[in-house]
């Protein structure tokens, strides 16, 4: 068997997927080096992991057939749904089998060591991440719709333009994440670490944010709507010149965190203890000068005893 032309064929196909060397090692579960090896015709990859390749990259099996013409063109998959391609005679891929374009590889990406890889712009709806290692993943521009992330890594991973909508991302390590022009709808913060992630340029909408650490959390440029913060940890976090509507910080730490020349609408603070001395001691500690609010937000922080006397009305 000819592996310089295996490797060719294959190197042809991954770039015609825009995918690179990190992010096929990654979905197949092997390192980026072994994947240099097969394009530089090094090595050569077992049958399983040929019909491996073929369902990721699109294209039928004998398009690595060193006697047969390669088009690399995908074919449809007209294969009865529930066996998947699977010939239930012999238990093997059938050759003609390849993923219609809206159908993805896994359901599950549970306990997979996916660090670093890229996948940028993939479609991957309701998906399980659970237990998975995903330090430094890009997910830039990827539609995750409906998928969750579950006791993760996911530090320093990218999800600048990235779909969030109805995600939920509970119990992960998401510092030095990042969130540029991200799409957040009603996508569900919960028991997380956000130290250092950075939240920029970003709309969120309908997001939950419960018992999650927010101290060291950057905001830039952001717009909340319908935001529940619950159970968090805001202290000493800058909210400078956000813009708050219909925003409700429920039992949300706000010690020492600063609001300065921020917009707040229908915007309501409800303690995390009684309405003690501590209390109004630790709401006189939050800072509002140069804040813009209506009328209601105000009467209920001034009946807290919060400092207004730099704020100004819608």
């Amino acid at each position: 068997m000819d592996t310089k032309m295996i490797g060719s064929k294959i190197a042809k196909a991954r770039k015609d997927r825009n995918m690179s060397q990190a992010g096929l090692a990654g979905l197949l579960f092997i390192s980026p080096q072994a994947v240099g090896k097969w394009e530089r015709g090094e090595s050569i990859p077992d049958i399983v992991t040929i019909n491996r390749l073929a369902e990721i990259l699109g294209v039928d099996l004998n398009y690595f057939s060193e006697n047969l013409p390669s088009s690399g063109v995908e074919t449809s998959f007209k294969a009865n749904d529930n066996n998947n391609g699977i010939d239930p005679t012999t238990s093997e891929i059938s050759p003609s089998f390849t993923p219609a374009r809206d159908r993805q590889l896994l359901k599950k990406f549970s306990g997979s060591d996916l660090s670093e890889s890229d996948l940028a712009g993939i479609t991957a709806h309701k998906r399980k991440f659970s237990g998975s290692a995903l330090r430094g993943t890009n997910f830039a521009g990827a539609d995750l719709t409906g998928s969750s992330l579950t006791g993760s890594d996911v530090s320093e991973a990218n999800f600048d333009g990235a779909n969030l909508t109805d995600c939920t991302l509970s119990s992960n390590n998401l510092a030095g994440a990042s969130f540029n022009k991200t799409i957040l709808v009603r996508t569900v913060f919960s028991s997380s670490g956000l130290t250092g992630a950075t939240f920029a340029n970003t709309e969120l909408t309908d997001v939950k944010l419960t018992r999650t650490d927010l101290t060291k959390t950057v905001f830039e440029n952001c717009t909340f709507k319908g935001v529940d913060f619950k159970y968090s940890d805001m202290r000493k976090l800058c909210l400078d010149r956000q813009i708050f509507i219909d925003v409700k910080f429920d039992k949300t730490a706000l010690d020492e965190a600063t609001f300065n020349g921020a917009t707040l609408s229908n915007v309501s603070f409800r303690p995390t203890y009684a309405l003690t001395n501590k209390y109004y001691r630790a709401i006189k500690t939050i800072c509002f000068d140069g804040a813009m609010m209506d009328k209601l937000t105000y009467a209920e922080l001034k009946g807290m005893g919060a400092d207004l006397s730099k704020v100004t009305f819608i």
